[in-house]
């Protein structure tokens, strides 16, 4: 949105509404300059509708503070004669339309307090309701209350993919928490209740483009940690064909492994954050080869250890069940396939080389051999805000796509000179924090290995618990795991 969008949308969202705002406080014996004035303007509508003042307090409560405003603004509006839920629908969803419309109509006049008992009993025929707008005003009520519930507070999640076992198992319902690293307003307001990106059924976009607001978060109770299991939009949906706004990007999980900052670095399949070891994921698994005297082994206990075999000759298992399968009478040899050392990996490329996640643009046929691989990747500094870093042949490839895609600059090489913005420079600081994210599966994830950093604009929330675990490949008396309802996310 460029700066005359962002000046006409002030005009129509706030400087419209009210202004005629304005005007009927002033039909209600009020004077007007009490509506511009924020907070304090609830507060007189809060009087002039009638309702009680602890209406006001929980208002100033985010999240459910829209619920009440929502109320106030019903009984506003029946105050000034408007009983009919066009009325009210139209003063609520286009107040830049109708508030001035009603402030300056002779005929719109302030009937007293609505939510009083003298008012309802006056116009009692007035506010009688059909069975047809008791229903409707249900349904609307329910989806405000659980859109704002899933916006602020808490929403559900699914997960899809094995990128996280042990930790977490594919057919795992978890709850994430908007609350703890703070809730982000929503970018694209004008979207279809309870669908995330696309329509069901018909598979088209369910938002809409026309009004884009910019990032902003509420406060949380904490910044991400390491070793916090987070669930982000998966920043590779910016790019063609989708080209899809932050907060319409495709849900994923996975591990921080990094915070802005960091230097990370993954030695032989052990992460380092500065230096030092990190600590494993309780879950973490990896592909090992077998080698059988010629006995297969044992489904049971396959299943017993939970070891995972998706076919190619590798199972996938952690450390535990490895050095217990190691026991086993006709196992011969149990090996990591862990790459030892550095050196690239033409059949399985990781950032910022992966074609697949294009992570530059300028340099794309200068890239230098990191010699990075998934089992040994880095060292990389995680970008942090106010972090200015200098911008050469090996830097610039780390960090284009942060500086271009989800900082929203123009990169330029011309003459062998870099150009931010049209202004000829070697270094950049950065305006976000960044995160880098892991699955616990570590041979069968798609992860920051492959694709980067995590902008904090694309952080969603935390995972708490385990609601409901629901186990495809078992028959129908066990597709419930029952021993991991309400388990917590370690």
């Amino acid at each position: 949105m460029n700066t005359v969008e962002l000046i006409l949308a002030f005009i129509l969202l706030i400087v419209v509404p009210y202004a005629g705002l304005w005007k009927l406080f002033e039909k209600a014996g009020t004077p007007g300059w009490n509506a511009i004035i924020p907070i304090w303007s609830f507060y007189v509508r809060v009087k002039l509708s009638g309702k009680p003042f602890w209406w006001f307090i929980l208002y100033l409560v985010p999240g459910i503070g829209i619920l009440f405003w929502l109320g106030v603004m019903v009984d506003l509006l029946k105050s000034f004669g408007k009983f009919s839920f066009r009325d009210e629908a139209a003063g609520i969803i286009l107040p830049f339309i109708y508030l001035p419309k009603w402030g300056s109509d002779k005929q719109t006049k302030y009937l007293g307090p609505a939510a009083s008992y003298e008012f309802k009993e006056k116009h009692k025929k007035d506010l009688k309701k059909s069975t047809g707008r008791e229903w409707a005003e249900a349904i609307i009520f329910a989806v405000v209350a659980a859109t704002l519930i899933r916006t602020f507070f808490i929403e559900a999640y699914t997960i899809p993919t094995p990128s996280m076992e042990r930790s977490l198992l594919v057919g795992d319902f978890l709850f994430v928490s908007k609350v703890n690293y703070g809730p982000r307003l929503p970018e694209t307001p004008i979207s279809f209740p309870f669908a995330h990106n696309t329509m069901p059924l018909i598979g088209t976009k369910s938002y809409s483009d026309l009004i884009k607001l910019p990032y902003y978060r509420l406060p949380g109770l904490s910044d991400v940690k390491k070793g916090d299991v987070v669930v982000f939009n998966y920043p590779m949906d910016a790019d063609s064909p989708l080209y899809r706004p932050v907060d319409k990007q495709e849900n994923y999980i996975k591990r921080c492994q990094g915070t802005p900052g960091d230097t990370l670095s993954v030695v032989n399949g052990q992460v380092y954050v500065n230096s030092k070891a990190a600590p494993n994921p309780p879950g973490e698994q990896v592909d090992y080869t077998i080698t059988t005297t010629g006995i297969p082994l044992n489904p049971d206990v396959m299943q017993d250890l939970k070891i995972s075999d998706y076919g190619g000759g590798s199972l996938f298992m952690t450390k535990d069940a490895a050095a217990t399968l190691k026991g086993y009478s006709n196992v011969k040899s149990l090996v990591p396939n862990i790459k030892i050392g550095k050196g690239s990996d033409p059949a399985n490329p990781v950032f910022p080389s992966n074609p697949g996640y294009p992570a530059y643009t300028v340099l794309v046929n200068k890239l230098p051999d990191y010699k990075w691989n998934q089992d040994n990747f880095g060292p990389v500094i995680i970008p942090k805000r106010g972090w200015t870093v200098k911008l050469d042949s090996l830097t610039l490839p780390i960090y284009e796509r942060a500086i271009q895609v989800y900082e929203g600059n123009k990169v330029e090489v011309k003459n062998g000179s870099l150009y931010i913005n049209g202004q000829k420079t070697d270094t950049y600081t950065f305006k976000m924090n960044y995160y880098w994210m892991m699955g616990d599966n570590r041979h069968d994830s798609a992860d920051s290995r492959y694709w980067g950093f995590v902008p904090e604009d694309h952080i969603v929330g935390k995972a708490l618990f385990v609601w409901l675990s629901w186990d495809d490949s078992a028959d129908f008396l066990h597709k419930i795991r029952w021993s991991r309802l309400f388990h917590g996310v370690d």
